[in-house]
């Protein structure tokens, strides 16, 4: 056992959480706006550029270019989709703040997306949204944006402190400010203290508590999880998009889950269910265009009537569109869908609802400050710019632009920040305690009780909601919460230990499962993903609030705070007089 009096400790200015989109941003704008020697120092849980969500994005980038597409428009957008939920400050500077890091993207960063034979960037029709602004490269967006992002961040003096697992937000004595984060040196399993004058949180959410799930394994939750304890609010917990076409491959198979990108719907794919009848036409007028979070339960309802696949899922077709054609331009989904036996081009492909992304997250400003001096959150980990349903393609735009936001705005308060802070050494050693609780029990399987977490959630918190099931889901996540307390990891070498950091995985986990439960309790509506069959209706736009959730001592409490509408009310438009309703009709 490792005491308190064994950490190893170090000083920077600027601490950034996360390599995804976000944290390489804020690390490359920290080094624009901060003093000359300033310190910046990135971690992350596994290698940069090889882990976190940003590298998995497939679809693409939403930003409005031209072509009678506007920033208002794409702003309109995002407030519908996200049923009058978002934050609308922060909506707006992710619609217009696209097209400036697009432009940087590509011109200093130096991204190739996919363009027009005029040289334009070429923009394809996502859901739920009034017009083509999809800036892509080809479906492997994520790989071209993280790939050249990560020689940029590579190439520049920053420190680097990679398979650095973040375990603790350590506040001041007082509590009134951040003092710095506590890690696990991975490759060593020793405990390391970082003092910041500046802390950017980017671990990205990773919504994996859920049977079908896109992100990676090791994705689980951990920054909101280390928030909650810090007593930081949480906003629309409740939130958590399902991507509608997972891939549906089996249970023998890790690609179960993966998602199958927005922009084949978008081409014109047909949902089918077992009788291969297009289904979506009657769950919504927009057919297999509507919103993920109405093609979602439309799956899913087609699901509970048995209406499925062979496993259990419907069946996605893209043949009308012309074989070659498919694989041409998704030649990524066509060679992941044939590594599992599919014919994405030419046959049907099984899919499933699968958690994707969740729009909860830290209360933030739409500078990326906190509560909490000295923290800032971008990218997954920020609640508010999304409200109840994220667009497809605003994801990674939401990400590099806060990112790059937070590193500007560290920059210049790091100006004002003086002596770095000293931390409270009774949290310190509580966190310490806290991860080696499991060193002090029998060692024990923990992946049996991690799948029937993903049963619980999937079962009681997942794509269609009732009370009765919330509570049992509650119930079930605090059993499991019981029982992994009980379960023990052999300490005898903690290099490497993955063991260890299953453990710790799964108490993200639990703590992020109850609160999602609870934020659903008190939300008796339905708005974009969370949908209460209870409570269909989704009630006046007028009267919006948004779920706030903090920890207390050992209790979290679940309240509502009502949406501010700062730019534009329900029932109005920025958009011109006489402007189409849409861009895209003809190709619906």
């Amino acid at each position: 056992m490792q005491m308190a009096s064994d950490i190893e400790r170090h000083d920077t200015d600027i601490l950034i959480l996360g390599t995804g989109g976000a944290g390489m941003f804020a690390a490359l704008h920290a080094q624009q706006t901060a003093p000359e020697g300033t310190r910046i120092t990135i971690a992350v849980k596994g290698l940069i550029g090889k882990c976190g969500c940003t590298r998995m994005v497939q679809g693409g980038y939403n930003v409005a270019l031209g072509g009678g597409d506007t920033v208002e428009r794409h702003f309109m957008d995002t407030i519908n989709g996200g049923k009058w939920l978002p934050n609308q400050d922060m909506a707006w500077k992710l619609c217009e703040q696209a097209v400036v890091r697009v432009r940087e993207l590509e011109n200093e960063v130096g991204c190739f997306f996919d363009r027009n034979p005029d040289g334009s960037l070429h923009q394809k029709a996502f859901a739920g949204q009034t017009a083509d602004r999809t800036v892509h490269k080809g479906d492997l967006t994520g790989i071209e944006i993280i790939s050249r992002l990560m020689e940029q961040v590579l190439s520049r003096p920053i420190e680097k402190l990679q398979e650095h697992r973040a375990i603790g937000l350590i506040p001041t004595k007082d509590g009134s400010a951040l003092a710095g984060v506590l890690f696990i040196d991975m490759r060593t399993g020793k405990f390391r203290f970082i003092r910041a004058k500046c802390v950017m949180m980017g671990t990205g959410g990773g919504p994996t508590m859920y049977k079908y799930h896109t992100p990676s394994g090791d994705k689980t939750m951990d920054g909101l999880a280390m928030a909650l304890r810090a007593g930081l609010p949480l906003r629309d917990m409740e939130m958590v998009q399902f991507h509608p076409t997972g891939l549906l491959a089996g249970a023998h198979t890790k690609m179960t889950g993966t998602v199958l990108e927005e922009g084949l719907r978008g081409a014109g794919g047909y949902l089918l269910n077992s009788s291969e009848n297009r289904f979506m036409f009657d769950y919504d007028q927009l057919g297999e265009r509507a919103t993920r979070d109405v093609v979602s339960r439309g799956i899913y309802t087609e699901m509970r009537k048995n209406n499925t696949s062979e496993n259990g899922g419907v069946y996605i077709s893209m043949s009308h569109l012309g074989p070659e054609n498919v694989r041409k331009k998704f030649s990524g989904m066509v060679k992941r869908c044939a590594d599992s036996g599919f014919d994405l081009a030419g046959g049907k492909v099984e899919v499933v609802p699968t958690a994707h992304y969740f729009m909860g997250g830290v209360v933030v400003d739409p500078d990326t400050r906190t509560a909490m001096e000295g923290l800032y959150v971008a990218g997954e980990d920020a609640g508010g710019a999304h409200g109840s349903n994220r667009l497809g393609g605003n994801g990674v735009a939401n990400s590099t632009v806060y990112g790059g936001v937070a590193g500007d705005i560290m920059g210049l308060d790091l100006r004002k920040m003086n002596a770095q802070r000293d931390p409270d050494e009774a949290v310190l050693s509580a966190e310490v305690v806290r991860a080696q609780h499991p060193f002090s029990r029998k060692p024990a399987i923990i992946q049996a009780l991690r799948h029937t977490l993903q049963e619980a959630m999937w079962e009681d918190v997942g794509v269609m909601r009732t009370r009765a099931g919330m509570e049992r889901g509650i119930a079930r996540v605090s059993e499991i919460s019981d029982e992994l307390m009980t379960i023990g990891v052999d300490p005898s070498n903690l290099a490497f230990n993955l063991t260890w950091h299953d453990w710790l995985n799964m108490r993200s986990l639990c703590d992020v499962s109850s609160v999602i439960a609870k934020a659903g309790l008190v939300r008796e509506n339905s708005r974009g993903a969370h949908f209460r069959e209870d409570f269909p209706e989704s009630g006046t736009m007028e009267s919006s609030f948004f779920t706030v959730a903090r920890k207390t001592r050992d209790t979290v409490e679940v309240s509502r705070e009502k949406v501010k509408f700062s730019i534009i009310k329900p029932g109005e438009s920025i958009l011109p007089e006489g402007e189409p309703e849409t861009l895209v009709e003809a190709k619906l």
